[in-house]
């Protein structure tokens, strides 16, 4: 039976497939084809003639095999080769055909994309919003010939993604899926703030200043605890910059969000009391190092400003220190104190 095999190779050529990888797989889909044809044998095989450009389906009958005691159910032998290639298989041959390079090429494609992409999990990209009529719960985001998926999940509450705007986004997830491959990324994921961070601030790439913990509740605020070094440098400045200039930089790119940056500390008390910033703590009790639990004690005037309006700074504070934090009143600390000693 004739089918155009050099013309096939070379258009598989094109899409960098090799001929036995075309040929594995036609050879394959037309015996599956064959298997679906009436009076088709159970076992058959595709012969592939690449000069001649045709092909020929060598089937087998199995011959049953007599019963003896030790093996009552004999598996049946197989008989002689013969050609079964069906006459009127000429035009199921050729769709068949058409749907293996169609799939070839599609997956030659999707493994070109996602070999691209597997190197860009957990890193910064840009792209356009796109709008999606099918799709309103994600929103998809063109990055080149690509479209990578902004699910729900990873979008920041309040935030609007606009048709044609530019979009920093970060990659969650570069995975193949049934339609190929699936490049999930984030807007609302704390490595964001990360990234964009360190494209403002040379000291983060040089190793001068290290981000150690970030905790972040999108939209609203992101405290960021750093450290230095190298002497002399200041982590929160670097991070800062001149005139607030990098700090302000990266709040361009995430709208009307907060972002609180304090000093890191292997001391737990000194830590927890910097990141209850902008308040400040007089002082902080260590109750447990094992269930890490601590109280920080702060002044009343503070009090509503370390807690957060509806405990957001509180509980972004225990977040980046990992730490359960209790807050009391540093003069009702103090009173019970001088009561105490009395």
């Amino acid at each position: 039976m004739e089918l155009d095999l050099n013309g096939m190779h070379r258009l598989a050529a094109e899409q960098g497939i090799d001929a036995e990888t075309l040929d594995t797989a036609l050879a394959e889909a037309l015996r599956l084809a064959y298997m679906k044809t009436p009076h088709a044998a159970k076992h058959a095989r595709i012969e592939l003639d690449d000069r001649a450009g045709t092909f020929t389906v060598w089937a087998q009958d199995e011959i049953p095999v007599e019963p003896t005691e030790d093996d009552p159910h004999p598996a049946p032998k197989l008989g002689e080769e013969y050609d079964d290639t069906p006459r009127d298989f000429g035009r199921l041959a050729a769709s068949t055909a058409r749907q293996v390079i169609t799939q070839l090429f599609r997956k030659a494609e999707d493994d070109k994309v996602f070999g691209a992409f597997s190197g860009q999990k957990g890193k910064l990209i840009t792209g356009i919003v796109q709008q999606d009529a099918k799709d309103t719960a994600n929103v998809h985001i063109a990055v080149g010939d690509v479209e990578a998926i902004l699910p729900r999940r990873e979008q920041v509450p309040g935030e609007r993604y606009r048709h044609g705007e530019r979009l920093r986004v970060y990659v969650v997830n570069v995975a193949r899926g049934l339609r190929g491959p699936e490049i999930i990324v984030s807007r609302s994921h704390p490595e964001l703030v990360r990234h964009l961070f360190e494209r403002e601030v040379p000291e983060l790439n040089s190793g001068a200043v290290s981000i150690m913990a970030i905790a972040r509740e999108a939209g609203a605020r992101t405290k960021i605890a750093v450290r230095a070094n190298t002497e002399g440098v200041n982590p929160k400045g670097a991070l800062i910059g001149p005139g607030g200039a990098r700090v302000r930089a990266v709040m361009e790119n995430l709208g009307p969000e907060k972002i609180d940056i304090v000093d890191w500390s292997a001391d737990p008390a000194k830590f927890v009391a910097a990141a209850l910033s902008p308040a400040v703590a007089t002082g902080v009790k260590v109750i447990s190092e094992k269930n890490k639990t601590a109280i920080a004690f702060i002044h009343d005037d503070q009090l509503s400003l370390a807690i957060g309006k509806e405990g957001q700074n509180a509980r972004l504070a225990a977040k980046l220190t990992g730490w359960k934090i209790g807050i009391e009143s540093a003069e009702a600390h103090q009173a019970k104190q001088e009561e105490h000693e009395s």
